[in-house]
């Protein structure tokens, strides 16, 4: 029922009339629903239920006042803003229109003056958020100290909280479908059998993984290809859960994980793999970072780099300039965190003496993985918000399916990099074909045989 006061009657109204002069010029499939329950369709043919819904007249103009994506972000992360019908990722998918922009440029100006002059002087509303990175969440001045609250900001969130939406085994990386209708848990198998395949490990080989997560990776390769794992991260979760899943598979003698920078990292190892961290090391601190790990390697020794890149642009500086988006990404829910773009990653392999074999595109590979964790996040919903709280729940979710799209239409991008130690002139050693990477039966064996042969 429209309220009898004057103000709220004439709220409504404009409102309303924004919304239906929308409706004319984008003709979505969606609705908006009204701080008083009234619903208006934003297409002639809109899908009954899929709802965007607006809290009151503060909510519109707080976001008048301050016309940015870091107020969007928050109105929506307390709940000002909302949906209902359907999960978000669906919703979303149905309400986009193409050419959005163009077609809600040009506004009238009698609307938009009547429209701005009532909405103006409403109420504030707040939009403190309790979740928010309080350092330089950038990283681009950062402290090998630093590095640690990073992390542990993004990953600590709390296991049983990251139980809700992985696989079986916790990994928190880009799955491989070999179809796209295979489960979440047998494309994250094939994943790690592919990175095994890929640094061709042997029984009895020191194997190092690069930011371990719960440890997976190490105790797969252990098991079915009978290599010496060890694992380091910075984050306690993972580490406190890994060793519990190491002694559980009965392979303290076979894998260690330790809390460890990678930049003190000591020793040799045969293979290395760095699976999802180098979104971490900061484009700056790249060349460095290759260095080190070659700095592990034996000549010859196979590294394999798997991470998340942007598409290059004609200059760097046009690179490195941070979009608004990016920087909501770094201050909620990953700090310190910088993409780079994969020619400078590969520039940086060759200078710091790397042979690159291989470069591979799992860009659709994670658009479905992101899908599958949004989806499953989603549907344990008050299991997460009991765990997390409603605001930093919302926050994931939007982080999660705004990844989804962000990987399907190509604005981010993700690689598979197959590099060797290059200290001595001469032929690389590698096979002449990629036949040991599909060959049935090219893979692991037995836990029982595995072991037995390294042993």
């Amino acid at each position: 029922m429209f309220s009898r006061d004057a103000r709220e009657q004439r709220e409504i109204r404009l409102a309303t009339e924004l919304m239906q002069y929308l409706r004319t010029r984008l003709n979505s499939p969606i609705s908006v629903r009204l701080w008083n329950g009234s619903v208006i369709p934003l297409g002639d043919r809109v899908v009954p239920g899929f709802e965007i819904s607006i809290s009151g007249p503060g909510t519109i103009g707080t976001l008048l006042r301050r016309p940015t994506p870091d107020t969007l972000l928050r109105l929506y992360a307390r709940g000002e803003i909302d949906y209902a019908g359907t999960d978000l990722l669906t919703l979303i998918e149905t309400a986009r229109v193409k050419g959005t922009r163009e077609k809600t440029r040009g506004l009238p100006l009698s609307l938009i003056a009547r429209f701005a002059a009532t909405f103006l002087t409403s109420r504030t509303v707040k939009t403190e958020v309790a979740h928010c990175y309080s350092g330089d969440e950038t990283g681009h001045h950062r402290q090998q100290a630093e590095n640690a609250d990073f992390i542990q900001f993004h990953y600590d969130v709390g296991n049983e909280f990251y139980r809700l939406f992985l696989d079986e085994r916790m990994v928190y990386s880009c799955a491989y479908f070999r179809d796209w209708n295979e489960s979440l848990e047998q494309a994250q198998q094939n994943k790690l059998e592919m990175i095994c395949r890929k640094l061709q490990l042997q029984p009895g080989e020191r194997f190092l993984d690069i930011g371990c997560g719960w440890g997976a990776l190490v105790c797969y390769a252990a098991q079915n290809f009978g290599v010496r794992a060890h694992g380091i991260t910075l984050s306690k979760e993972q580490l406190a859960k890994t060793q519990q899943k190491v002694l559980e598979l009965g392979l303290q003698d076979w894998v260690t994980v330790e809390l460890c920078d990678y930049q003190n990292v000591e020793g040799t190892f045969d293979k290395i793999a760095s699976i999802g961290m180098v979104e971490h090391v900061g484009i700056d601190n790249m060349a460095a970072y290759m260095r080190k790990v070659r700095s592990l390697l034996p000549d010859r020794g196979l590294f394999l780099n798997h991470g998340i890149t942007r598409p290059g642009k004609m200059t760097d500086r046009a690179f490195r300039k941070l979009s608004p988006e990016r920087r909501l990404l770094a201050r909620y829910i990953f700090p310190g965190g910088e993409l780079d773009h994969l020619g400078h990653m590969v520039q940086c392999m060759e200078s710091s003496g790397f042979d690159v074999h291989d470069v591979e595109g799992w860009r659709d590979h994670y658009a479905m993985t992101c899908r599958h964790w949004s989806q499953r996040l989603e549907a344990n919903r008050e299991a997460a918000i009991r765990q997390i709280g409603s605001e930093r729940y919302r926050m994931w979710q939007l982080y999660l399916v705004g990844c989804v799209f962000a990987l399907g239409d190509g604005g981010a991008r993700i690689y598979q990099t197959v590099a060797t130690k290059h200290a001595a002139r001469g032929l690389s050693g590698m096979p002449c074909t990629r036949e040991h990477l599909y060959r049935p039966g090219a893979g692991g064996v037995s836990q029982s045989n595995t072991l037995r042969k390294a042993s």
